[in-house]
């Protein structure tokens, strides 16, 4: 049975969660555009993906969007170093970890966020499309779940790029020689995302989706 200090503790969590939606909902209030940016926190700028991270930032900004990204090192400071570069909105949605995640110092707009869940929230509901660079398991967390949202229909299609198509092959050929063959997702799914080299790329890749527009 709880005892009443856990009950209370519980009961000011529901508070939290709900501090942490509206400040991430009024940061984005007036902002229109935006696309999401994610990859590892663990290259350096020396990296190509770092220097084609910056690319992406300053012609993402040029394209009139504003860079969302986690906020921390590496690919995320290279997205956001490329749209503060470009004088652009350079947003980044930190998050409390036991090894200290310190925010980019290239960051316009910053919110630290206490729960993981709240946090992938802002980054799904802004964005118009999602760039995955090279990155590990929270990368691949972050990308797996923008494919399901997509897959079950719980978000309308939009772009999900991948970036690097030697690092990303193999997880493809699985996903085609596994999961296709097997019957878990239906060819289509693979479809979902596209597989792209470098930052012009990248753009084409948005500007043709909404062309329509």
């Amino acid at each position: 049975m709880k005892n009443k200090n856990t009950h209370y503790e519980e009961s000011w969590r529901i508070f939290r969660i709900m501090s942490e939606f509206v400040d991430g909902f009024e940061l984005f209030e007036n902002i229109n555009k935006a696309v999401t940016v994610w990859g590892s926190a663990r290259i350096p700028p020396e990296n190509i993906w770092y220097k084609e991270a910056v690319k992406l930032g300053k012609l993402l900004v040029k394209n009139h969007y504003a860079v969302i990204t986690g906020g921390g090192p590496g690919i995320m400071e290279a997205a956001n170093k490329g749209a503060f570069l470009a004088k652009g909105t350079s947003i980044g949605l930190n998050i409390d970890l036991p090894m200290e995640q310190k925010p980019n110092r290239y960051i316009t707009h910053l919110i630290l966020f206490r729960y993981f869940f709240v946090r992938k929230v802002m980054f799904v509901k802004y964005a118009k499309a999602f760039v995955v660079f090279p990155g590990g398991f929270g990368t691949l967390d972050e990308f797996t779940e923008a494919i399901t949202l997509i897959q079950t229909q719980r978000m309308t299609k939009f772009p999900i790029i991948l970036v690097g198509k030697k690092h990303w092959e193999l997880l493809i050929k699985w996903m085609e020689n596994s999961l296709v063959r097997s019957g878990y997702i239906a060819e289509k799914d693979i479809k979902i995302f596209s597989i792209v080299e470098t930052a012009e790329d990248v753009i084409k890749k948005i500007k043709q989706f909404y062309k329509k527009d």
